[in-house]
């Protein structure tokens, strides 16, 4: 589904003859490594309940450490891939992340001990962090600016439908599961032996796409121009939009780059204030992303829906239900973010998730069950789907300057799977020392706060070109 280009106040951007199906392509290409960041980040959900019983995972930091030690391998990744895509191009490092998610869905699936298991999960994980800070990166370099966030947020949404993938492979992958079943039972059945392997291995089909999708896409044009080629830039500027955007676009890059800035990649800008500031901005909300607890529901739903009195079969059909949720709140993003402005849907979004995981929380401290506890939580994923999911993604790939973006990227992204980290590393206890009721009030303030932060610190970004975002926030 191609989607139209929301309206813009530029009206040298509305004028320009832009080549739609070459953007979309391209940008379809670079989001492939959304679709497996998702699926490879959600599909321990489902896998969760059969190999935690194949290791013999009998205590909460084990429990956690098998959730969470991907998130290390996340971390480096966002680290490294800052650095080397200001270095090296962002094309060469979508494509080593399509190689690492290849190789480690197949020894991860195959891991016949919990330390292989473990590595391989780190691993993979390097992939994700290396997919969610160059995708929507490089998609912002290359999107006009009145559909950049529909594109960015593009990301998202191949990151949601990976997510479904993963729930739908999980559930038709897995063989239906007594819930009356005992953990050697389970362990010793088909999904405790092979199921949960293959659940880890299907991705590898749509890894092998992107690997292709990605040798095939030209490079970031604005990378191009901040390492001296700038004739290259242009004939890819001239794909997107003709000669007179391509050259207003170089001379517009050109601008934002000082002579000895090019091909030097200078981290000590950084530490600029007013680069600073904008620094904290993405960081906060990278965390506030993570912090908003939305991940706690994907990586532990198992104990989520258990508690509100499903069994196993019962939790697997729950899973999927909140994919199609998110799906359908991401395309309302889509559909929205360049109409309604960045700052809106953050707003409503974080409004929303703070009262529904009150909510939540409350039917957890009254001890209700079945559909008391799952529409709060729907509601909640729902939210998080049109505002923190897409948007944050967005802003994050807008507000740094072309000389620094991808190191600026880099600590932004780092920062989210580092709170990424604390959060589904520390849930287990939490859960376990305040209950799920206090868990969950305690996130609702964290969105509250953040509302706060949005209304008070973020810039709106909608419908202005990169540079002229970074001629507001750095000049």
């Amino acid at each position: 589904m191609i989607l139209a280009p929301a309206d813009s106040s530029s009206d040298t951007d509305n004028s320009t003859p832009f080549n739609y199906g070459f953007i979309w392509r391209i940008s379809l290409v670079a989001a492939m490594g959304g679709l497996l960041f998702g699926y490879d980040w959600v599909v321990i959900g489902g896998a969760k309940p059969f190999f935690e019983k194949y290791f013999q995972l009998t205590n909460a930091e084990m429990v956690g450490w098998a959730n969470s030690c991907a998130l290390l391998g996340c971390l480096l990744g966002s680290l490294i891939s800052g650095g080397l895509s200001d270095k090296f191009g962002r094309k060469k490092l979508l494509i080593l992340a399509a190689v690492l998610f290849a190789v480690s869905s197949v020894f991860t699936g195959w891991a016949f001990s919990f330390n292989a298991f473990v590595f391989w999960r780190i691993i993979g994980g390097v992939a994700i962090g290396m997919a969610s800070n160059l995708s929507p990166m490089y998609i912002a370099e290359v999107a006009p600016a009145r559909m950049r966030g529909q594109l960015v947020s593009i990301n998202q949404l191949t990151i949601v439908i990976g997510i479904l993938i993963a729930q739908v492979a999980n559930l038709l992958i897995a063989e239906r599961v007594e819930d009356t079943a005992t953990a050697e039972a389970i362990r010793l059945s088909w999904n405790g032996q092979f199921g949960w392997r293959w659940m880890f291995t299907a991705v590898t089909l749509p890894s092998l796409v992107f690997l292709v999708g990605a040798i095939c896409i030209p490079e970031s044009p604005r990378w191009l121009i901040k390492n001296g080629m700038a004739d290259k830039a242009r004939d890819i500027l001239k794909r997107i939009g003709g000669e007179d955007y391509a050259n207003r676009e170089t001379q517009s890059v050109i601008s934002t780059i000082s002579e000895e800035e090019i091909q030097h990649v200078r981290f000590r800008d950084l530490l600029e204030p007013k680069m600073l500031r904008i620094l904290l901005i993405g960081c906060t909300l990278a965390v506030l992303q993570q912090w908003s607890g939305i991940n706690v529901i994907f990586s532990y739903a198992e104990e989520i829906f258990r508690a509100a009195g499903y069994g196993v079969s019962s939790i697997l059909v729950n899973i999927v239900i909140t994919g199609v949720v998110m799906l359908v709140f991401t395309l309302i993003a889509i559909k929205t973010v360049d109409r309604f402005g960045r700052r809106i849907l953050m707003t409503v979004g974080c409004a929303g998730i703070a009262i529904f995981h009150f909510l939540i929380g409350c039917a957890y401290h009254f001890h209700f069950t079945g559909l008391s506890v799952v529409i709060p939580v729907l509601a909640t994923i729902a939210c998080y789907s049109f505002s923190l999911a897409p948007v944050t993604w967005v802003l994050i790939s807008e507000i740094f300057p072309n000389r620094i973006r991808g190191a600026a990227v880099s600590v932004a992204v780092s920062s989210l799977w580092i709170a990424c980290f604390i959060l589904t590393y520390t849930f287990p206890a939490m859960n376990e020392a305040l209950g799920p009721a206090m868990t969950f009030w305690l996130y609702s303030a964290i969105c509250a706060a953040g509302f706060v932060f949005i209304l008070l610190r973020v810039p709106e970004t909608k419908g202005k070109t990169l540079e002229q975002i970074e001629k507001e926030l750095v000049d």
